[in-house]
């Protein structure tokens, strides 16, 4: 069993010192994940002229939405080989090394041209990411003891150097991929314009070394944690969930409920990688007072709002202590606020019927949308560490990824049926999302007392 490091306090906002490290390897392994994300369907959208791909909506949608299914849903694989042999600790850096080869390997396909090295490195994204991210997020969890009041707190935090991540990405890889200063750049050294998307691509895996090198420089951070704590047992066909009590089992079950509420509210809010980046680059104004950006930039607008609403969340839940709402009240209010938010984009899409609408639309909407984020994400990871058995919380965390990675499949499905002719038909798409999360949020609000009672005194 881990020594506990819940007694240090030494690391950001009075927490454990590796949850600093945490903090910043996470920052840096978003940064690369969601550079990346800015500019992919644009890419694949953007005509062979222009260095993009030259595919249909509904094929660039279909490839977004399966490429993001399987980054989380190797994510179960992942967290049951950290479990039973690497440990947490190992599968993270050999997850960092995988992804930046990933990274690397899309940038190369402005050399080689040849469109099979694309699809490669997005395999080794998904493959590289599936061991990192249960793992790293297990690793927050072993930093505290039970009952350990700054947990969630702990969890807001690092779910803020995610963002913190997410936030410039897209800035630093939107104008690599999009942006005419750097065009004239490349042009300036001889180089194809064309090509400055795989500059974007290459800075995304740039990002995700940063990252791991300052991950192994603090080690010492990290002393029984991270290890493998499963032994594998004598007789394969062993079930490693036989020996779980009762009680345990009905946590268990917890986690599997609120996984259909986190399917339900990801459906939604993956859809600002997708048809709401779509709606910014053809249907929004990309200019502030004359001033020209990448529309990709609008991806950075949500973590930047992660980002001051996370800290707020954090200090609320620590002042309230076990006075603060349960987790699946969290959930509910977190599904009742993207509703809202796709409630925004109803009125955007009628909007749009005379042109290009004000950038107001959807910086509104992802701020509604981003409230529910910071309700929902860190209280997920927090009551999945919470809730399930030690030996299995890298199991668990995999299987809480894949509720992601449904979600993520469902709507980059639901996305090829974007329409940026269709102003009425937009409306309509963005409405049926809108009516099914306020429908969920109330009957998750119906059965938050019943869950309660399921997770047997923990919040």
């Amino acid at each position: 069993m881990a020594t506990s490091l819940s007694s240090d306090n030494q690391g950001i906002g009075g927490q454990p010192r590796g949850l600093t490290t945490l903090f910043f390897t996470e920052l840096w392994e978003r940064f690369s994940y969601y550079g990346m994300r800015a500019i992919l369907i644009l890419y694949i959208v953007a005509p062979a002229s222009d260095g993009g791909l030259g595919l249909s909506t509904k094929s660039a949608a279909a490839i977004y939405g399966t490429y993001t299914m399987w980054v989380y849903l190797l994510a179960l694989p992942g967290g049951f080989i950290a479990d039973r042999w690497l440990g947490a600790r190992r599968a993270v850096i050999l997850g960092g090394v995988i992804i930046a080869a990933g990274h690397c390997t899309i940038a190369l396909v402005a050399v080689f041209t040849r469109t099979e090295l694309f699809f490669a490195g997005l395999a080794f994204i998904t493959l590289g990411t599936g061991l990192l991210k249960p793992s790293i997020s297990a690793m927050v969890g072993e930093l505290y003891s039970e009952g350990d009041e700054r947990r969630d707190a702990g969890f807001s935090l690092f779910f803020m150097g995610i963002n913190i991540g997410a936030a410039f990405a897209p800035i630093v890889c939107g104008f690599l991929a999009q942006h005419p200063v750097f065009k004239d750049v490349l042009t300036s050294f001889g180089l194809n314009p064309a090509h400055s998307w795989h500059w974007g691509f290459g800075a995304a895996g740039v990002g995700m070394l940063v990252g791991l090198a300052q991950f192994l420089a603090a080690q010492d951070r990290f002393r029984n944690i991270g290890e493998c704590k499963t032994v594998v047992p004598a007789m394969p066909q062993q079930n490693l969930f036989q020996p779980l009590p009762p009680e345990q089992w009905q946590r268990v079950g917890v986690i599997m409920i609120l996984f259909v509420f986190t399917v339900m509210f990801g459906i939604v809010s993956e859809q600002a990688g997708s048809s709401m980046n779509l709606f910014a680059d053809r249907l929004t104004r990309t200019s502030i007072f004359g001033w020209e950006f990448p529309s990709s930039w609008f991806q950075s607008v949500i973590p930047i709002y992660v980002i001051l609403l996370a800290p707020l969340l954090s200090r609320l839940w620590m002042r309230l202590g076990d006075r603060q709402p349960s987790s699946p009240a969290k959930f509910a209010l977190s599904l009742l606020f993207v509703g809202l938010a796709f409630g925004v984009m109803i009125a955007a899409s009628l909007a749009s019927r005379h042109g290009e609408v004000s950038p107001l639309w959807l910086l509104t909407a992802f701020f509604l949308q981003e409230i529910g984020a910071v309700l929902l994400n860190p209280t997920g990871l927090s009551v999945v560490t919470k809730l399930a058995p030690a030996h299995l919380v890298g199991i668990m965390m995999g299987v809480w990824f894949l509720a992601s990675a449904v979600a993520s499949r469902i709507a980059g499905h639901l996305a090829g049926f974007f329409d940026e002719t269709n102003t009425d038909f937009l409306a309509q798409y963005f409405g049926v999302l809108s009516g099914v999360m306020l429908l969920t949020a109330l009957v998750l609000a119906l059965l938050t007392p019943m869950i309660r009672r399921m997770m047997g005194g923990v919040r």
